[in-house]
């Protein structure tokens, strides 16, 4: 089975990098403008319908293909949002980006990356990513403004579990009950609260000015997202290493679509929706998923009402 995790450490990219993140932000829009045109959205479709239209772009030939995969996969989510809402916006890459699987490569405790023919710039990594990079196979590296992240993969061997481990999740914490009887709560009340601080945070800015209230909002949304993932980051760690150490598979419920049931209008009040559909049940169980593949563990996914239909994913 195959195994994937990133590792993103923060940086500070040189001002030659900056420009080349520019012209691949540009890169992407364009094969995104052909995809909407052609009305495509498969790696390969549209490979074939953008690649040579990218030559005109200064940049070494390694970064078309991945402009393309990166433009395909934003096409694919903007055709899965627009079954769902007619009038999505259509999509279009703003930030700066690079993603690179071909010309890259690691030396000396550094990341070195092509900006032209035969010229290089170089990205100190810090002591924890090349820890954990080490005996690994790096299959690709992605940077924005501040930040660079590198994404290993590596062979495992699914585990046979002697039992089971099941989750329950709720807004404020999250329980599990394993074969052998033992139950264990997280506590998760400080993740609600950091969500209603933020969001308070943001309904209070009154000022009709668009930029600053776009930098506030993109400020406090920030500070939730890192300080609600650290929290989420804490149970989902401790609820993996308690399924390895006793060779235990996952069970999760399958909660998808359970977002409909704190829709406007079904009754409920404006802050009870809110931090309804502010739950984080997702981003804990795509945490303890990529966590359970990569120690090997099996992750089942049942039924809410009908516990007996279970799914395998782990080895999908």
């Amino acid at each position: 089975m195959q195994a994937f995790k990133a590792v993103k450490q923060i940086c500070a990219p040189p001002p030659e990098l900056l420009s080349l993140l520019d012209e691949f932000r540009r890169m992407v829009n364009e094969c995104i403008r052909i995809g909407l045109a052609e009305n495509v959205t498969s790696m390969k479709a549209l490979s074939k319908k953008a690649y040579h239209e990218l030559a005109g772009h200064d940049a070494p030939t390694y970064y078309r293909l991945t402009a393309v995969s990166k433009a395909a996969s934003i096409l694919r989510n903007y055709r899965h949002a627009l079954r769902k809402q007619p009038k999505v916006r259509k999509p279009y890459a703003g930030k700066r980006m690079l993603a690179d699987c071909y010309g890259f490569k690691i030396t000396n405790g550094k990341l070195r990356l092509p900006i032209r023919a035969r010229e290089y710039v170089y990205i100190q990594l810090n002591a924890y990513t090349l820890r954990s990079i080490e005996g690994h196979t790096i299959r690709s590296v992605s940077l924005m403004s501040c930040t660079v992240s590198v994404t290993l993969s590596k062979e495992v061997a699914e585990i046979e579990p002697v039992g089971l481990i099941g989750i329950d999740r709720n807004l404020d914490n999250v329980t599990t009950a394993d074969s052998g009887g033992g139950i264990q709560r997280y506590d998760l009340s400080r993740a609600t609260e950091i969500k209603e601080s933020c969001r308070q945070a943001k309904r209070g800015f009154k000022r009709k000015d668009y930029r600053i209230q776009r930098h506030i909002y993109v400020k406090y949304g920030k500070i939730q997202r890192n300080r609600v993932g650290w929290i989420l980051h804490n149970a989902s760690a401790s609820i993996v290493r308690q399924a390895r150490e006793k060779r235990l598979g996952i069970v999760i419920e399958n909660l998808r679509g359970i977002r409909r049931l704190y829709r406007r209008g079904n009754g409920r009040g404006r802050d009870y929706r809110a931090r309804m559909n502010g739950w984080s049940y997702a981003e804990l169980q795509r945490q303890i998923e990529y966590k359970a593949r990569w120690e090997g563990i099996p992750v089942f996914y049942v039924h809410p009402r009908h516990p007996q239909l279970a799914r395998h994913v782990a080895a999908a």
